[in-house]
C-alpha cells in the first residue's frame, strides 16, 4: 500500500505525525520537512505556494503517496486551495486554528490564539474568525521567533518566548474577562507545551489539531478505500530539503518512543 505524505515547513508537523500514527498505526508515512526555506510563517502567499507545489509533487513523484496531510497552519492557509485544484487527484488534508472547539468550550468566552503571523494576517484565518470567533473575543498573538527557536532547539530562546507570549496572551483564569483558553495555531507549539504551561494556571485549555485532524485523515482514507490493512504494519521515512541530522534529531525527542522505532531516516530530497 503507498504511503502518506506528511508535510511541514520544519519540524513542526512532528505534532501531527505523532497523531496520525497514534490514530492509524498500520499506514505508512512519509514525513518531509522543507528546512532549507523555513519559516513559512514569515513569507507570503507567493513563496508558500511555489514551496508547498514542489514538495507535493516530490511526494508523488518519489513515493507515489495516496494522500496528503500538510501539517502546517501556514501552507494550509495559503496554499490548500492551489494544491488542491492543480492534484485533482490527491486527496489533501489541512488543517486551521481550533477556534471552533475552542469558543464550544470556552466558559468565560476569551480565547487567545498563538500563530504565525502569516497564518493570523490570512483571509483563511479571516473567515475562520468571522465563522466561529463571533461569540468570544478573540486574542491573536502572532508569536515572531518561536518556530526559529524550536528548529534551532535553543531553549533558553523557547523559554524567553514562550513567556513573552504568554504574557501577551492573558490575563488567564476563570473570572470576567479572563482567557481560560489558548489555541495553538501553529504545529511547532504543542512540541513545547510544558513550557507554554509553567505561565498559565492549571486550569488553562490548550487545543490543538493534532488529533481532529488524524481523525479526518482515517475518514477520508476510508471513504476512499485506502485504509491499510489492518495486519500491515506501520513504517516511517524521514525526509528533509536541509540538514536531515536536525529532522532525525527532532523526531528523537518529539516523537513517541514507540513511532521513533519504525523510522526509516533518508538521505535528503532534492
Amino acid at each position: 500500500m503507498n504511503p502518506v505524505g506528511v508535510f511541514d515547513s520544519g519540524v513542526g508537523g512532528l505534532s501531527t505525525l505523532a497523531a496520525l500514527q497514534a490514530e492509524l498505526p498500520t499506514e505508512r508515512f512519509v514525513y518531509f520537512a522543507d528546512t532549507a526555506n523555513a519559516p513559512y510563517g514569515e513569507r507570503g502567499d507567493a513563496y508558500v505556494i511555489a514551496h508547498s507545489r514542489q514538495v507535493v509533487e516530490h511526494l508523488l513523484r518519489a513515493h507515489g503517496i495516496k494522500a496528503l496531510v500538510v501539517a502546517c497552519n501556514t501552507a494550509t492557509t495559503a496554499a490548500i486551495h492551489v494544491l488542491r485544484a492543480e492534484f485533482p487527484a490527491l486527496p489533501i488534508v489541512g488543517l486551521e486554528p481550533a477556534l471552533k472547539p475552542a469558543v464550544a468550550t470556552s466558559r468565560t468566552g476569551h480565547i487567545a490564539v498563538l500563530a504565525t503571523r502569516g497564518t493570523l494576517a490570512s483571509a483563511r484565518y479571516a473567515a475562520l474568525r468571522e465563522s466561529f470567533g463571533g461569540s468570544a473575543t478573540v486574542r491573536p498573538v502572532p508569536c515572531d521567533g518561536l518556530v526559529k527557536a524550536i528548529e534551532g532547539f535553543d531553549n533558553p530562546g523557547i523559554a524567553a518566548l514562550c513567556a513573552r507570549y504568554m504574557e501577551q496572551a492573558g490575563p488567564f483564569g476563570d473570572g470576567a474577562g479572563q482567557v481560560d483558553t489558548v489555541v495553538l495555531g501553529c504545529t511547532h507549539y504543542p512540541l513545547v507545551k510544558d513550557e507554554l504551561q509553567r505561565h498559565a494556571p492549571p486550569t488553562l485549555r490548550f487545543i490543538d489539531t493534532g488529533a481532529p485532524v488524524a481523525q479526518q485523515t482515517r475518514r477520508v482514507l476510508a471513504s476512499l478505500g485506502r485504509l491499510a490493512d489492518g495486519g500491515s504494519e506501520g513504517a516511517l521515512v524521514l525526509e528533509s530539503s536541509g540538514d536531515q541530522a536536525v529532522l532525525e534529531a527532532a523526531a528523537a525527542r518529539w516523537l513517541p518512543a514507540r513511532a521513533q522505532g519504525v523510522s526509516v531516516p533518508t538521505a535528503n530530497a532534492a
